[in-house]
């Protein structure tokens, strides 16, 4: 007996260790370590120490990127798409995944409670300062707000306000010694004037500015739409980095000066050239342990998005060459493939995750919805094994463009394939309540479920022009022996062609409809996601369950 009882002790405090260690870890951590993700249709990583460019072949539009000891973290342009400012961490800047968001909800709040496209948050800069995490970003319709957070892995604070203005936008800190700076740019569309770079001072606490700012660089002459600039120091000189010449067929540009207001020279340090990387566009510095450079920037790659480049950086008479300088021009082009910033054996594979089980009955990090959420949306209930979406009304729209019930993720590559499981319960046998997959943007197609004539069926639909406000338009449907459907879209490059299929079996696919053409939203890529919604002035009730959400080749 007295053996027993040893034994069940000691099978105890086994468990009391095993746990003991997890918890330390996580405490470390901030958060339950993300279980490792590795994509079937993307990979950068070759396994043998080198890397393919993009590294991440998915919308991450106006990186930044810092290093705190081993580890990086990234933040990227989210607009009206919400929880915004994703935070994604890296031990070797080539193998990335989402680990949080900055930011839960947009600010007005009532704004952003219905899609704002285009608007929201744009190109942020994220800086580690005396053990907290900063984010800035600027809002062109209202200025520049700040988020912090001693824990990267856990809650932010609540926005700051830092400076009012329209127009103000691409804003990046520096902490030099006693003093503090902001660096942005200016939204034509709001300001009235762009290609303008502006420092201001600002408090120790970096939360507001102290004065009406000075113009440092004015590139019209050479340089037009410069924007997105990041303020550095190295050497005793002041670096403005900053892209100009457009998204799509721009270059970048450093300046330098050891006053931070100036004079700054200025130089092309990375440009398309004789590559086929278009752009290339607005990015960040870091350097690795072995204090080597390294520049992560965006390429334009139209309904994909802006997808994220990693190009390698020397200094050479004080001036970087990002890149390869394949002319000897002293300019650096985009590479397509090199060596890892950070080979070692026990660094994983990892990929944003895709995929998603829909465990305990909510979604991953990968998803975000078109404006505020609302808890009216979604059960999530703990110990679920679905995602149940509750059929909203859609009010009067016409479309889907002003929903903002719609769940969407990136798309994770060139070639996939979505896949989604889905059972709709109409309660009291409602007509005018669907759920479906859904490829959208400006124009948007979707393959959906949905209950009339009291019978389920699987509808194919579209609508060109949804920014203009026009109606869907039904492509094609076939009747369903009952309320639960499987759901696919397959898409193929290079304009990221939809076609639609579905099973009721889940081994027998059937096409239905016509391809669709994918369309990018405004200024940020096509979405895939999943969405349940009813008809305005029906009754109310009835959801879709979500079974999974699978990325496959």
């Amino acid at each position: 007996m007295i053996f027993r009882n040893q034994y069940v002790i000691y099978i105890v405090m086994a468990f009391y260790a095993l746990y003991s260690c997890k918890s330390v870890s996580q405490k470390q951590s901030g958060s339950t370590p993300l279980k490792s993700y590795i994509s079937e249709v993307w990979q950068s990583d070759r396994g043998d120490g080198t890397y393919t460019n993009p590294i991440l072949y998915a919308d991450y539009s106006d990186p930044d990127v810092i290093r705190v000891k081993d580890d990086y973290y990234m933040t990227a342009s989210s607009f009206n798409c919400v929880p915004g400012l994703p935070v994604l961490h890296s031990k070797d800047l080539v193998n990335w995944q989402i680990i949080n968001y900055a930011l839960e909800k947009q600010i007005p709040e009532a704004v952003f409670d219905i899609p704002q496209h285009s608007k929201g948050v744009w190109a942020p800069s994220i800086r580690f300062h005396k053990g907290e995490f900063y984010i800035y970003w600027g809002d062109p319709d209202f200025g520049v707000y700040m988020v912090k957070t001693k824990d990267i892995y856990d809650k932010w604070e609540k926005p700051v306000l830092v400076m009012t203005g329209k127009g103000i936008i691409d804003p990046c800190p520096l902490w030099d010694g006693e003093n503090t700076y902001l660096v942005h740019g200016w939204a034509g569309s709001r300001a009235g004037i762009n290609s303008l770079l502006t420092i201001n001072k600002m408090n120790a606490e970096g939360t507001a500015v102290l004065d009406e700012g000075q113009n440092v660089f004015d590139g019209h002459d050479r340089h037009h739409t410069m924007e997105g600039p990041k303020l550095y120091k190295k050497d005793n000189y002041y670096y403005i980095f900053a892209p100009a010449g457009g998204v799509e067929t721009g270059w970048q540009v450093a300046m330098r000066s050891k006053n931070i207001y100036g004079p700054y020279e200025d130089k092309i340090v990375l440009e398309q050239g004789s590559t086929t990387i278009n752009g290339p566009h607005q990015g960040a510095w870091v350097t690795t342990p072995d204090e080597k450079s390294w520049f992560l920037h965006f390429q334009d790659q139209g309904v994909y998005g802006r997808v994220l480049h990693l190009q390698p950086m020397e200094w050479k008479d004080g001036w970087p060459i990002i890149g390869k300088d394949y002319d000897g021009n002293g300019v650096g082009e985009p590479i397509l493939s090199g060596a890892k910033p950070v080979i070692g054996n026990n660094l994983p594979r990892i990929h944003p995750v895709e995929s998603d089980e829909f465990d305990n009955g909510k979604p991953d990090l990968q998803w975000q919805w078109y404006a505020n959420p609302s808890i009216k949306w979604s059960a999530q209930i703990p110990g679920t094994g679905y995602l149940r979406l509750f059929t909203i009304s859609q009010k009067e729209e016409p479309n889907l463009w002003n929903v903002p019930n719609l769940l969407l993720q990136k798309l994770p590559a060139p070639n996939f394939t979505a896949t989604t499981k889905v059972k709709l319960t109409t309660e009291w046998q409602t007509p005018g309540k669907k759920a479906g997959l859904l490829l959208m943007g400006k124009s948007y197609a979707y393959l959906a479920i949905a209950f009339h004539d009291e019978k389920y069926w699987v509808q194919q639909i579209s609508c060109a022009n949804a920014n203009e406000g026009t109606a869907e338009k039904l492509i094609g449907e076939k009747v369903l022996s009952s309320n639960e459907v499987q759901l696919r879209m397959k898409i193929t490059a290079p304009n990221a062609a939809c076609q639609f299929s579905y099973s009721e079996n889940g081994i027998d696919f059937t096409k239905i409809g016509e391809e669709a053409k994918a369309e990018k939203d405004l200024w940020i890529s096509a979405k895939i996601g999943i969405f349940a919604i009813s008809q305005p002035k029906v009754r109310m009730g009835g959801y879709a369950d979500f079974d999974w959400f699978r990325i496959t080749k």
